[in-house]
């Protein structure tokens, strides 16, 4: 019975697995990135500079092995970053270490991650890969807030939704926009390499655009921006050509589809 799966363990365990592979890996560009290359992508990196995060309290959400969290040390930001995995802040530690960066890497379940008084923050951000890992956003919208401080901002950057109803092959629909039951599949190797030896059982949760945004305002936080792109800056998906420079769209599709959006939050003055 799916109620009876421990759904946090193997999905920790997956990422754990995936994470000596993605720092090897072509995609992540590490040698690149440790000379000082950022790993962040035009979308955020717009919307960061808009809120000059320089000298900000900066917390990132789901930070992976931290290439994101060094790269928002390295415009200024005074950063803390949160992952469930081991061995991702483990990694993350040696990263920072390597590129003489400071930020404050944490292993903590987010949806357990509780700041307080002169621990919050002025951002909070999180990008590429998130929400899809947790069954329930009421909770997660709520750590969202309580991290923030009185007019902080929420940036968010992610694949659209509707992408996550298509097979693997982006051919046939196959997944209810709408649905409310985990997914749970054995998947081989792993988006940053595909040869990758590995084949793990992971849990993921399908959640609409309404559902997201709801989630955030119910949690007090009001809407500022939002925006919906036709590409992905990552070439992470099936059948993908890069028409534009990081604007990968679906090759063999001939309309266009939403596959990235946006979201800018702030928490008002209450």
């Amino acid at each position: 019975m799916k109620n009876n799966i421990d759904f946090l363990s193997l999905n920790k365990k997956a990422w754990d697995n995936k994470v000596p592979y993605h720092i090897a890996s072509s995609f992540y560009g590490n040698d690149e990135f440790i000379k000082g290359k950022s790993s962040l992508k035009h979308v955020e990196i717009a919307l960061l500079n808009r809120l000059q995060v320089s000298g900000k309290k900066v917390l990132h959400l789901q930070c992976h092995f931290g290439q994101d969290s060094i790269s928002l040390a390295r415009m200024g930001g005074v950063v803390t970053a949160v992952d469930f995995s081991k061995m991702a802040i483990e990694k993350a530690c040696e990263l920072a270490e390597e590129c003489a960066v400071k930020v404050n890497f944490i292993e903590e379940n987010v949806l357990t991650f509780n700041p307080f008084g002169d621990a919050l923050f002025d951002v909070v951000f999180t990008s590429y890969g998130t929400i899809g890992w947790f069954p329930d956003l009421k909770s997660w919208a709520a750590v969202v807030s309580r991290s923030m401080k009185t007019g902080g901002t929420f940036v968010m950057v992610d694949f659209h939704p509707f992408v996550w109803t298509f097979d693997d092959e982006i051919k046939l629909l196959a997944y209810d926009y709408f649905q409310a039951d985990p997914i749970v599949e054995v998947t081989n190797g792993t988006y940053a390499d595909r040869t990758a030896p590995l084949n793990d059982t992971i849990a993921t949760w399908n959640h609409g655009m309404a559902e997201i945004i709801t989630a955030l305002v119910d949690a007090g936080l009001i809407v500022k921006e939002f925006k919906e792109y036709d590409y992905s800056p990552y070439d992470c998906f099936s059948n993908l050509r890069e028409d534009e420079d990081e604007r990968f769209r679906f090759a063999h599709l001939q309309v266009r589809i939403p596959m990235l959006y946006s979201l800018v939050l702030e928490k008002p003055n209450l």
